[in-house]
């Protein structure tokens, strides 16, 4: 019974992808993409030179469960425990059309990896409830994804990893699961020769923005975890409670700069658009918005000049 829904996701998103002229080959970034400035990332705090890696980390919140390991998790990368290569964000282009018929092209800054804690060489990523991730996003100027800018960032990754699944029961909430899974992935960047800091997608489901949320309070909202074809495991569910965590989810952060029609503007303010909205979300305008994204203003006049070097490149 899940064929049917799965093709016809396939065959609208190609019948989106050719009206819009999006379609990228996978793996392939866009030409006119150009590098995200520094700036984006500069509310990251430094490093601090006496943390330890990210197996010390996980035997330190070995045994916490839910809020309390998320406390911790975000103590760590508010504090800047977080690897170098994170701070160095990737141009995602997304093509629509307004709801009056403009054509639309979005430029978003993401992290080439999902959030994690440690230094470049031993990092563990960090799974987090909706509250905790939404938190830590807003206070480092970042937002999470909708579904579709999920989407697009798995089309214009670098390299695209193979789904890991483990063994499904109550021990996938552990943090003994989450550091197998994280073994898991290493590995397979090993073997395909692929260094920390190359942009990857297809490891993980996403933390995510949707109306959903508005409509399914208490809840969590998860996608994507792409197969090789393309196709996302894990449709938009919100199944879980809002503390929900396990194994295989990431937490993407994506800069709430971007610019849109070479014009220097947030995630915030597009999302909350009906106009704009349809480039960032297949689902419209976000409801209740300020609740995971708070308006931040001098966001944009800190990070303008950066933004639009972007667009004489």
């Amino acid at each position: 019974m899940r064929l049917l829904p799965r093709r016809l996701h396939r065959y609208v998103r190609a019948l989106a992808c050719a009206a819009a002229l999006l379609c990228v080959p996978p793996g392939v970034h866009a030409a006119s993409a150009s590098t995200c400035p520094q700036a984006l990332s500069a509310a990251i705090p430094a490093r601090p030179a006496d943390t330890a890696g990210g197996a010390s980390f996980a035997r330190r919140i070995a045994t916490l469960v839910r809020g309390a390991r998320d406390a911790e998790t975000a103590r760590a990368v508010l504090g800047g425990d977080i690897p170098d290569f994170l701070r160095r964000l990737e141009p995602v282009e997304l093509h629509a059309y307004s709801s009056d018929g403009r054509p639309l092209k979005a430029t978003v800054c993401v992290m080439p990896d999902y959030l994690a804690v440690g230094n470049d060489r031993d990092f563990l990523r960090m799974p987090m409830g909706l509250q905790a991730a939404s938190d830590v996003a807003a206070r480092l100027g970042f937002v999470l994804p909708t579904p579709r800018m999920v989407d697009a960032i798995y089309r214009e990754s670098a390299r695209h990893l193979a789904p890991r699944p483990l063994r499904a029961g109550p021990a996938m909430r552990s943090t003994a699961y989450f550091t197998r899974h994280n073994a898991d992935i290493v590995a397979q960047l090993q073997r395909l020769g692929i260094a920390p800091g190359v942009f990857v997608a297809g490891h993980k489901k996403d933390v995510v923005l949707s109306n959903r949320l508005d409509t399914h309070p208490g809840r969590i909202a998860i996608y994507g975890w792409h197969e090789p074809n393309g196709e996302p495991i894990q449709p938009l569910s919100t199944a879980h409670g809002v503390e929900y965590v396990d194994y295989s989810h990431g937490i993407r952060l994506v800069s709430d700069v971007m610019l849109l029609n070479g014009r220097v503007t947030s995630v915030h303010e597009v999302l909350a658009n009906a106009r704009l909205a349809p480039v960032l979300s297949d689902e419209g305008p976000v409801a209740s918005l300020a609740r995971y994204i708070p308006g931040k203003p001098r966001r944009l006049a800190h990070a303008r000049g950066a933004m639009l070097s972007m667009v004489t490149r």
